[in-house]
């Protein structure tokens, strides 16, 4: 596994890449939802815990999503996308309305589905054929696909060298040497 690297892509996508320009409005958080995030993370930040929502900033290029989980259709805490929220706003308070406009929201199983490599950015071949719930659990258990290619090309040369063994013990009438 030393050379695994080796069989990743040159480049990986930014997370911006990953992303649809313009989303529902049922991926952004509702005002309720999103106070309730905001304030749980609060609560355990205060109590040094880990505990809370994950943003991600698409306009930062060296920004990394959390790894995207099975759960993720329940609330989508692990992976917030940033839209403009002002946290300093947001302290004093967090119910102004123009800033309320800026709430986060959910990745689409669309860019769940380039996330794990199921797609490139901005293309639109893998059909997604089940609810966003399902797509979201689907998504969440899966390997990311990349990874996976690496690994089998890193086994690539292993597997046929196992195969011409057993075809040479099968020519020699099973006999080791």
């Amino acid at each position: 596994l030393r050379n695994i690297a080796r069989c990743y892509p040159p480049r990986r996508p930014t997370l911006a890449e990953l992303l649809e320009p313009v989303v529902e409005a049922k991926y952004i958080l509702t005002p309720v939802l999103w106070k309730y995030l905001y304030r749980y993370a609060k609560k355990h930040q205060a109590r040094g815990n880990g505990f809370g929502y994950g943003m991600v900033y698409p306009d930062n290029p060296e920004s990394v999503a959390r790894t995207l989980s099975a759960r993720y259709y329940k609330d989508g805490a692990e992976i917030l996308i940033d839209r403009g929220w002002d946290m300093a706003k947001g302290e004093v308070n967090f119910d102004d309305a123009g800033n309320q406009q800026h709430r986060p929201r959910r990745l689409t199983p669309r860019e769940c589905a380039r996330l794990m490599g199921f797609e490139a950015p901005q293309t639109y071949q893998f059909r997604i054929p089940v609810s966003d719930t399902q797509a979201y659990r689907q998504f969440g258990n899966s390997v990311v696909v990349p990874v996976f290619a690496a690994v089998a090309k890193l086994l690539e040369p292993k597997i046929h060298q196992a195969v011409t063994l057993r075809q040479r013990e099968t020519v020699d009438g099973g006999r080791s040497r």
